[in-house]
């Protein structure tokens, strides 16, 4: 287990690895090309390029990489270690010092040492090009849009910041055993947690003194500009003083573990601060806009499950991860957002291939509704699938794990259901549908929600569900979206307002087939890159794939090149050289198959085909398999009553289970086929 040292210098907590899911989306946050430096959100300027260059030259990328990953010599000036980017077993993570470069050749991410800050701690370009500065002493310049002057910004603060928050956590987890901490020890054994929770949490408490917190700090050579900008110590007519005085206090920390802030409980009936719950201010180190409780502790079991599930509190997210639910998470004082959702979604992994799933547990009462509903509105940053669950008893999970016992929070999560269904059937459940005006009010108002969705393959999905929940014709529903979408401003890109067709021609009954998708589209390029292997490499695939099968290939033609090596006995015993492409080809009739097996005989292959990398490609094949059919089979697992047909439901569930198992195997040779 690496401990290690933090990319500041301080003790990371015990893990295996950090976070292998923070990397950056797609054209955000990447190095520029020959602009003028890189643009920072918070500073209105831009880093001077030879300021970042002397970053890269000064910042030893085996000293930063060593701080995550234990390095060992591999000869040829190379070191190499297990990759922080997936799980491995062997190490296939190699650092090129003279060259300044990093290539995990298991799963391909690769960069110099910013792109490596960026991608193992979830950070922007200029963020991560100012932690480095910071550690090794580049004074970085600004330059500006007119005119060059240098934008202000305070110099290692940074490290002290997280470095006091550190003290200050340990201090207030001492608290939480002196005789002033009763009640707070009280307020923990009353919700049922005990002295263990609190220490695997970080719970402690803020003595009532006032100032106990700063004079201790200062006493170990904090400065007030530390500890004030912090957060950790407010300032008012009289002095200093701690900002948590006598509260419970949970430490708030990044996915590397270090604190950043805290979120505290009113104790006292005295407490000058009559809010509940008191969190840190923002500061250079907390935002709480793109800060998750808990998410240091779930990151992990979030990135292996594809699944998060979000709280509201953090006696909740202690609940979940003691019931059995390790992979909750909660806001901190705010909503859940669009920064929320982003950092989820690189944990997650949330692609169209891997779809993450993301759910979101309500309290039942009309806030919790609210709450869902504003929730659906930002639903569509997510490429997976969003869930609500509800205590129908109105709990929240902390009081379902004191009430009805920890297997009961474990079945809140696993009969949640979809988040668009609930707020329809939130929206439909506000009128009278007896009534004729109440079934047409009804379906006007959630027509608006569905014609919103920007995902307009969605569109028809939900607009037959809505039609069954307020009980009119479908065509009905369908046509009530569209005159939603209509009445309002269409601001989304690249989607078509519906058809209009002649005067005098009729809208036909059912749509024209649709084209076949293009072979080259990315959804299919795991089907083809392995497809490739079979007919170039065919020795190298060998028996690998004797459980593949027709149902791994989604594109038709694909699948019908497959048919073609299975009718030719399987690339085991496939015959050397071009007798094989040959073979392949005269069994084939369909002109569309030929033409792809052409192209895939003679198409490069990316890497070298040896055994790790085919075995990543055909066992990563049928795990998208097996993920298709879990949600298949979830999607049945939410129509099915649980009481009304509990034989049907109980075998499905065991199903799932079986498969979750099937998947979670395929995922582990997939990732360690290079062991």
């Amino acid at each position: 287990m690496h401990t290690g040292r933090g990319m500041l210098g301080y003790p990371l907590p015990a893990q295996t690895k950090p976070s292998a899911r923070g990397r950056p989306q797609p054209g955000v946050d990447r190095e520029p090309g020959r602009t003028a430096g890189r643009r920072l959100g918070a500073v209105a300027g831009l880093i001077r390029d030879e300021d970042i260059a002397l970053v890269r030259e000064r910042a030893r990328i085996e000293e930063v990489v060593s701080s995550y990953v234990t390095l060992r010599h591999a000869g040829g000036g190379s070191q190499k270690g297990l990759c922080p980017f997936h799980d491995e077993k062997t190490p296939s993570f190699n650092v090129n010092p003279s060259r300044g470069f990093f290539h995990c050749f298991g799963c391909s991410e690769g960069g110099d040492v910013i792109s490596f800050l960026m991608k193992v701690e979830g950070l922007g370009f200029g963020e991560a090009v100012e932690r480095l500065a910071d550690k090794y002493g580049v004074q970085l310049r600004y330059t500006e849009e007119v005119g060059e002057r240098p934008a202000k910004r305070e110099h290692n603060l940074r490290p002290r910041m997280l470095e006091a928050h550190k003290v200050a956590q340990a201090y207030y987890a001492d608290q939480l055993s002196t005789p002033d901490a009763l009640a707070a020890r009280q307020f923990l054994a009353e919700r049922g947690f005990d002295q263990d929770a609190a220490s695997t949490f970080g719970v402690g408490f803020a003595p009532r003194g006032g100032d106990d917190l700063y004079k201790m700090l200062r006493q170990k050579g904090f400065r007030d500009e530390e500890i004030v900008t912090g957060g950790l110590v407010a300032q008012g007519q009289h002095g200093s003083y701690d900002r948590f005085r006598g509260r419970l206090v949970w430490p708030i920390r990044e996915t590397n573990g270090d604190t950043i802030g805290f979120g505290a409980r009113r104790l006292f009936d005295d407490d000058r601060i009559e809010a509940k719950y008191l969190n840190t201010p923002e500061t250079p180190i907390y935002k709480k806009s793109h800060v998750l409780y808990g998410i240091d502790l779930a990151r992990r079991d979030i990135a292996r499950a594809s699944q998060a599930v979000v709280v509201e509190g953090y006696t909740d997210v202690m609940a979940c991860h003691l019931s059995g639910v390790p992979t909750a998470v909660a806001t901190c004082g705010t909503a859940f957002g669009e920064d929320h959702g982003r950092v989820l979604r690189r944990l997650l992994k949330d692609h169209d291939e891997f779809r993450g799933e993301v759910i979101f547990l309500f309290d039942g009462d009309e806030a919790g509704q609210k709450a869902a509903l504003r929730t659906f509105e930002t639903d569509q940053q997510f490429a997976g699938q969003t869930y609500v669950a509800v205590e129908p008893d109105g709990l929240d999970p902390c009081d379902v794990r004191l009430q009805k016992g920890e297997p009961s929070v474990r079945e809140l999560v696993a009969r949640r259901i979809p988040l668009y269904r609930f707020v329809l059937r939130n929206v439909v459940g506000r009128y009278d549908l007896d009534r004729a005006d109440g079934r047409v009010d009804a379906l006007r108002e959630a027509a608006r929600l569905v014609s919103a969705i920007r995902d307009r393959s969605k569109v028809e999905a939900f607009a037959r569900e809505l039609a069954g929940m307020v009980g009119v014709d479908v065509d009905d529903a369908r046509a009530e979206v569209r005159r939603a979408g209509n009445r309002r401003p269409d601001d989304r890109r690249g989607v078509r307002g519906p058809t209009v067709h002649p005067p005098g021609r009729q809208e036909p009954d059912r749509p024209a087939a649709p084209p076949l998708p293009s072979l080259r589209d990315p959804r299919f390029s795991l089907e083809r890159e392995t497809l490739k292997l079979v007919v170039q490499h065919p020795e190298a695939v060998g028996r690998m794939a004797k459980d593949v099968g027709g149902d791994d290939f989604t594109h038709p033609t694909y699948r019908g090149v497959w048919d073609a090596v299975t009718a030719c006995g399987g690339p085991a015993s496939a015959p050397s050289g071009e007798v094989w492409v040959t073979k392949l080809r005269d069994s084939i009739t369909d002109p569309l198959v030929a033409s792809a097996l052409s192209a895939l005989a003679v198409e490069r292959v990316k890497r070298e085909p040896n055994t790790a990398y085919v075995a990543e490609h055909v066992f990563k094949l049928q795990e998208v398999t097996a993920l298709r059919r879990i949600t298949e089979l979830k999607s049945r697992l939410q129509r099915t009553n649980p009481v009304e047909h509990a034989g049907e439901y109980n075998r499905m569930f065991g199903e799932l289970v079986a498969l979750e198992q099937h998947r979670r195997t395929l995922r582990e040779k997939a990732i360690g086929s290079d062991a």
